[in-house]
């Protein structure tokens, strides 16, 4: 299979469903150590497993072209430890964990890899590395090699193990991205998102924040320092308040993000993912602020679409700011989803089909916190 086109269907582009990732394992595209979990497969993604062993790095890196992470590996490790048993990484921390998946890419399929939402949601900064790479998280057409993962919790620190499932990743034939003008086209078909009038511009729709909050006045959360460590594999396990504290309503209906501190916060509208489409967060626009939004912007087919049991899931941001403090006003734009066609409607969808965490959110924490 490697270096060579697959069917002529991926020329039309698109972002390859469960099924055609049941495919690449088949096909041998993708190798694993040991049997892969029954649910690793997503509708539109592919959940990415720890191997047993992880390093301590004196800092990130990439590789390089022609270089391997090995190589790197031997000049910038501090030391290596087991995850057999689990090992808890501490914040502040830069971690390399070689991943029990590998590829070997077709000649037109690409990948894109990006945090789980419960990830993003634990502060956890994660990217794929692979050898040859210049760029963070993101695969060639092609790649024949290893996977590994950077890992760097901010907030709290975690207990992982061999088999946790920290990232996810997608793959793509041809140019499935929507351009501004189907973009228009589909949410005039489809309502993408329940705004009063969708601010459709460079190919994403506007979602804004949320700081009205609920009757109570709550509008998010901000995470505690110097807390417990969050098994990364355990749900509600933790009580919320041991880990985060409520962020109210304020009387002027904004918010000054202090700089270092992470916030769990919400979208104001809801957000809708057809069957046939996948959606992503752009994590960062420096046209709206120095900060930072969502690093989980995975959303899949279903999410929040009646065909999969949903009436609307608003998005969860996870909110850092850059270097000073930064004021949020209700009602700002805070970020952009994009949409992208799926090769095929995938097999199951987000939300009934998978019993799915975040299907029918709001203001919601990860799934460890109760």
């Amino acid at each position: 299979m490697t270096g060579q086109p697959m069917s002529d269907t991926y020329a039309q582009g698109g972002i390859l469903p469960d099924q055609e990732i049941a495919g690449l394992f088949a096909a041998g595209a993708i190798a694993v150590p040991i049997e892969r979990d029954g649910d690793q497969i997503q509708p539109a993604s592919l959940d990415l497993r720890l191997g047993p062993k992880a390093y301590r790095v004196r800092a990130s890196f990439l590789p390089g072209q022609g270089q391997s992470v090995v190589d790197k590996l031997d000049r910038f490790s501090l030391h290596e430890f087991s995850l057999a048993d689990g090992a808890v990484l501490e914040t502040g921390c830069v971690y390399v964990v070689p991943l029990l998946e590998s590829f070997r890419l077709p000649a037109d399929i690409r990948a894109t890899a990006n945090p789980k939402s419960s990830t993003g949601r634990l502060d956890i900064f994660t990217r794929v590395l692979a050898d040859g790479a210049q760029e963070f998280d993101k695969l060639p057409a092609g790649y024949d090699g290893p996977l590994y993962l950077e890992i760097s919790p901010r907030t709290f620190p975690i207990l992982v193990r061999q088999g946790s499932r920290l990232s996810q990743i997608r793959f793509r034939g041809g140019e499935p991205l929507l351009n501004e003008a189907e973009l228009a086209a589909l949410h005039g078909e489809q309502v993408l998102t329940t705004a009063a009038e969708a601010n459709i511009s460079g190919g994403g729709i506007a979602l804004s924040i949320d700081l009205v909050g609920n009757q109570d006045g709550l509008v998010g959360y901000r995470g505690k320092r110097h807390t417990g460590v969050v098994d990364v594999d355990r749900r509600g396990a933790y009580a919320l308040t041991d880990f985060w504290e409520p962020v109210l309503r304020s009387k002027a209906g904004e918010l000054v993000l202090d700089p270092d501190e992470f916030y769990i916060l919400v979208s104001k509208e809801a957000v809708h993912v057809p069957p046939a489409f996948a959606a992503e967060m752009t994590p960062f626009d420096p046209l709206v602020g120095e900060f930072r939004v969502h690093y989980a912007g995975f959303f899949d087919p279903g999410f929040g679409h009646s065909a999969a049991g949903g009436s609307g899931s608003r998005a969860v941001l996870e909110v850092r700011s850059h270097d000073v403090p930064f004021i949020l006003e209700d009602g700002q734009i805070v970020g952009r989803l994009v949409y992208e066609r799926m090769q095929a409607l995938p097999e199951k969808l987000y939300g009934s089909d998978l019993k799915s965490n975040y299907q029918a959110q709001g203001l919601k924490l990860s799934k460890h916190f109760v």
